[in-house]
């Protein structure tokens, strides 16, 4: 029978919403963990990763998990953000994924806004190269809403298809 997990990194929470989204929208065996708790792949024939961008960039703890991904080990990449979905400093992240899961199989991308802590907001807002994007992240303070949940939903269940045919 085949495993299906779903791991991530959060800091403030946004990453775990979509991923027990996905959980809830899988059927079948599957297990949800942190990263952290994340110790040996092989049982498993698809593994949902997720992350929050940092810096336009995927956190180093998941760049490490990414890297030791096993050939054509069937994933599919998630990641919450400050900000638009769509926009260049939203697909920057999730492309650098691809490049560091290069050996496994991407079955898709998934991306959608969060909220950024009032932490990071204020020390980036007063950095004059970072105001475009802290306007922008202000739009953030209300994600991941429960569209942004369907529609991770959604993509969990198109994703899961895709992985039987393939």
């Amino acid at each position: 029978m085949s495993m299906t997990l779903i791991t991530y990194y959060t800091q403030t929470g946004n990453t775990q919403q979509i991923a027990e989204a996905i959980y809830e929208a899988l059927g079948g065996k599957k297990e949800i963990k942190p990263v952290d708790e994340v110790t040996d792949v092989k049982n498993y024939s698809l593994i949902f990763v997720g992350f929050p961008v940092h810096s336009h960039s995927v956190p180093y703890k998941m760049e490490t998990f990414l890297k030791q991904l096993p050939s054509r080990k069937k994933i599919a990449l998630f990641s919450t953000h400050g900000s638009l979905t769509g926009s260049r400093l939203s697909r920057e992240a999730l492309e650098h994924a691809t490049v560091l899961a290069s050996k496994a199989k991407i079955l898709g991308t998934f991306s959608c806004q969060g909220k950024v802590s009032p932490e990071a907001l204020e020390i980036l807002s007063k950095s004059p190269e970072h105001k475009a994007w802290t306007e922008m992240a202000a739009s953030a303070r209300r994600h991941p809403d429960e569209k942004d949940r369907k529609s991770a939903q959604n993509f969990a269940r198109w994703v899961l298809t895709l992985s039987s045919q393939k």
